[in-house]
């Protein structure tokens, strides 16, 4: 079955925004937005305990951070710049992926790229699972937000929320020895994948689950990342309905055909029956006029003797 293409909102004139999204792809922004952070040489600072950092930024970051769908902007900002609050998967991102931020503590400590990881996953015991997912979507230039008030991990959306809406309510499903008891948690009975289904299709989003394997690696250190595979599933449901009209219109012009085929048939018979009457009238007359003819020959023949 074709999956539905993207729904584009619609601007202030009334147009969609397809031709935006177009003049202005997603690989562009974030490529932008990379070289501008990498040149500020721009610091994250981790707060709370949930993982999340905040970004001090310029006016111009700022706007390349709200067009690329990175965090969200942080009401108590200046004039000079603004602050943003990054998720977890969003400050490794940056950092790991982008290699752009660097990241430091609370008291102004510098964390390196492995204790980064060690902190997050600590947090969040499936952080390897949810960052590879994260990351395997962001490389392919989809924006990826939280899908928690659609019953799924992450949407996906082909450019910025404000231009359309996203298409994919995605689950991430960890396969392998390395992450444990977890990999017994996620659709693993036909129950739970039919409540992910009706879910995302209530909204009008395709279900993708990326089942990410672990490949015989471990997920300790943020080096098992290059080492495990993403696998794509799209799930959609099976429309009986369409797949009885793209049978039945065959069957329907064969039938078709059958009763314009003993239409004919049932024309030639009548043609048939009546030249056979009119022949049957016509022997009839001249058996008639024959019968006639000998009658009055032996008439003539006995007033002569």
């Amino acid at each position: 079955m074709d999956l539905p293409g993207p729904r584009w909102k619609k601007g202030k004139d009334g147009k969609d925004s397809a031709a935006d999204a177009a003049a202005y792809p997603m690989s562009g922004i974030v490529a932008e937005l990379q070289a501008s952070l990498r040149d500020s040489q721009a610091v994250a600072i981790l707060s709370g305990e949930g993982g999340d950092a905040v970004l001090p930024v310029g006016t111009d970051q700022a706007k390349l951070l709200n067009k690329a769908s990175f965090g969200r902007a942080l009401e108590n900002a200046g004039e000079e710049g603004q602050w943003f609050q990054l998720g977890p998967e969003e400050v490794f991102f940056l950092c790991h992926a982008l290699k752009c931020i660097a990241v430091e503590s609370g008291n102004k400590k510098h964390i390196g790229e492995g204790e980064l990881w060690d902190l997050l996953t600590s947090i969040s015991e499936p952080f390897p699972e949810m960052y590879k997912a994260y990351e395997h979507l962001r490389l392919k230039n989809w924006v990826v937000k939280s899908g928690l008030q659609y019953g799924a991990d992450f949407v996906a959306y082909r450019h910025h929320p404000a231009l359309v809406h996203s298409e994919f309510a995605v689950i991430v499903v960890p396969e392998g020895k390395a992450f444990g008891a977890r990999c017994a948690r996620r659709v693993q009975v036909w129950s739970d994948l039919l409540c992910a289904l009706r879910a995302s299709g209530s909204v009008a989003k395709t279900l993708l689950v990326l089942t990410i394997s672990s490949n015989g690696c471990g997920v300790a250190s943020s080096d098992c990342l290059e080492q495990l595979i993403v696998h794509e599933r799209t799930i959609t449901r099976w429309m009986p309905q369409q797949c009885r009209e793209q049978q039945d219109k065959p069957r329907t012009e064969e039938a078709s055909r059958g009763v314009q085929r003993q239409r004919t048939c049932r024309q030639e018979a009548s043609r048939e029956e009546k030249g056979d009457t009119r022949e049957g009238v016509a022997l009839s007359y001249w058996g008639v006029i024959l019968s006639f003819t000998v009658l009055s020959s032996i008439l003539v023949y006995k007033l002569k003797l």
